[in-house]
Parts: C-alpha cells; sequence; structure tokens
C-alpha cells in the first residue's frame, strides 16, 4: 500500500511539473524545509534556502513571463526539456523513506508525466492564442499555475485527491482545446467566406 501511495504522489508532483516546473520544486522544498516531509538524499539539497531562492525567482519569471503571448511560446519550448527533468526530479526527491521503488522506473515515470502535460498545454496555448487573440493566455496560464501548486500540496498530503483532480484536469484541457480549436475555425472560416467575398466585388 506504502508503494502505491508513494508511485500516486511521484506521478502527482511530476504532472504538476508539467503545467509549471518550479512549483512542485518549490513545494517540496518548503514542506522539508519546514520539517513536514523528508526528502530522498541527495535530492534533499531542494531544501537549502539558497537553492529554494532561486528556485523561487525562477518561479516568479515563468509566472509573468507565461502571461505573455509571444514570450509563452519560448517559455514552452524551453518547458519541454526543464519540465521532464522537473519531473524526474520531484518524482524522485519526494519518495523519502515511503517506499523503495526503483528509481529508474521512478525517475521514468516522473519524465513521461511531466514531459506528457508539457507537451498537452503547449500544444493547447496557440490555439487558445489564435481563438481569443492573446486575452485568453493569462487566464489559462493563471489556471495551469493554480492546478500546479494544488496538485504539488494534494500530491504530498492526499496522493489519491491528486491523481482525480488530474484526471479532472485532463478533460477540462480536452474541453477547453475543443472549444477555441471550434472557435479558431469559425473565426477562419468567416474570414476565408470574406475573404472570397470581396474578391468577386
Amino acid at each position: 500500500m506504502g508503494t502505491l501511495i508513494a508511485f500516486a504522489s511521484a506521478l502527482g508532483l511530476s504532472t504538476a511539473a508539467g503545467l509549471n516546473a518550479y512549483l512542485p520544486l518549490l513545494t517540496i522544498g518548503i514542506f522539508a524545509r519546514m520539517g513536514w516531509i523528508q526528502l530522498a538524499e541527495p535530492l534533499d539539497l531542494i531544501a537549502h534556502p539558497l537553492v529554494l531562492l532561486i528556485i523561487a525567482a525562477l518561479a516568479v519569471l515563468d509566472f509573468v513571463g507565461d502571461k505573455v503571448p509571444t514570450v509563452d511560446s519560448a517559455l514552452h519550448a524551453a518547458g519541454m526539456i526543464i519540465s521532464p527533468i522537473a519531473g524526474a526530479i520531484v518524482a524522485l526527491a519526494a519518495q523519502g523513506d515511503l517506499a523503495q521503488i526503483n528509481p529508474v522506473l521512478l525517475a521514468g515515470a516522473g519524465i513521461v508525466a511531466a514531459g506528457s502535460m508539457q507537451f498537452t498545454r503547449s500544444a493547447i496555448r496557440p490555439v487558445i492564442t489564435a481563438a481569443t487573440g492573446g486575452t485568453g493566455n493569462p487566464v489559462i496560464s493563471l489556471a495551469e499555475d493554480g492546478a500546479a501548486f494544488v496538485i504539488s500540496v494534494l500530491a504530498i498530503l492526499v496522493p489519491v485527491l491528486a491523481i482525480i483532480l488530474i484526471a479532472v484536469l485532463a478533460f477540462v484541457l480536452f474541453r477547453s482545446f475543443r472549444g477555441a480549436w471550434n472557435t479558431w475555425r469559425e473565426r477562419r472560416n468567416r474570414a476565408n467566406v470574406y475573404s472570397n467575398g470581396n474578391g468577386k466585388h
């Protein structure tokens, strides 16, 4: 049972890293710093004050930059490398003495979970940008940050709830993508009709 809970915790944290690479790292670092959890060595270095300050600074820069339509594309491209790495780190670090899970399996699961979520949000964002003219980006980005934080906390405290929330989030992302795609397609069709109409005159 302990192994399943530990694995659910790892998946929750790594999935959150796919939404925001820095919030899960910051969360487990603060929790460990306050003595609420014990991180696996040598990754317990995350709880060092200097490391936490660096992660916090990166989190702030990412938080601001991801709200800007042009900048967010560059951040998402970088995130395809950063998020899977962060996913593997949090999956391994948060285990502590909870369970003995093969670290290669754990790191692989973290990379896949974080990478999949990062890829999904990177695919959705351009469609939302096109559908809303960029006005929807800050809203979506803020929702992703909020979800990353909540999932990170739940993954530590109640891992099962974190997995349930991830399933709900996946459904919401799918609906958001489909809605934005339909809006963008309708706008494109109207623009084509208008363009063809002007061409006839």
